[in-house]
């Protein structure tokens, strides 16, 4: 029986843990706050459980240029949508659809990126496999 108790609780944690290392999209994002961001990748992250990119954004009122970071789905998840790691390079000019972070900070989990009009693909959206799709992650 401490046997079959020591398994439970090996589980347990072991489960509790990938919890809190996949969390769900209403936890960090609005759906209520859509945004448009356009601007020049400046770093890209191709590592699970999601890939980042990260963009300089002019604010068009003020002219201060933010980084901003656009959290997509899983690698294998983009990669069954057409996407390569090299898809998007340092300093490619995009525009991301996606969803602002609940606490104000300039990330976003995006829906959809569209490169360009310049560049191999021009004008391609790329679906980002965003974790709202399926309700949460």
């Amino acid at each position: 029986m401490k046997h079959l108790l020591k398994i439970v609780l090996s589980a347990s944690l072991l489960f509790a843990g990938s919890l809190y290392a996949h969390h769900s999209f209403v936890a960090e994002f609005d759906a209520n706050k859509p945004i448009n961001l356009q601007g020049i990748v400046t770093k890209v992250e191709w590592t699970n459980p999601h890939v980042w990119i990260y963009l300089n954004v002019k604010n068009e009122e003020t002219g201060e240029v933010v980084n901003w970071g656009a959290e997509l789905g899983p690698p294998h998840g983009l990669q069954r949508r057409g996407w390569r790691r090299n898809t998007l390079t340092i300093g490619t000019p995009i525009s991301v659809d996606g969803f602002l972070a609940r606490n104000g900070s300039p990330r976003v989990n995006a829906r959809s990126v569209t490169l360009s009009s310049t560049g191999s693909s021009p004008g391609q959206t790329l679906d980002a496999e965003s974790s709202i799709g399926s309700g949460q992650q």
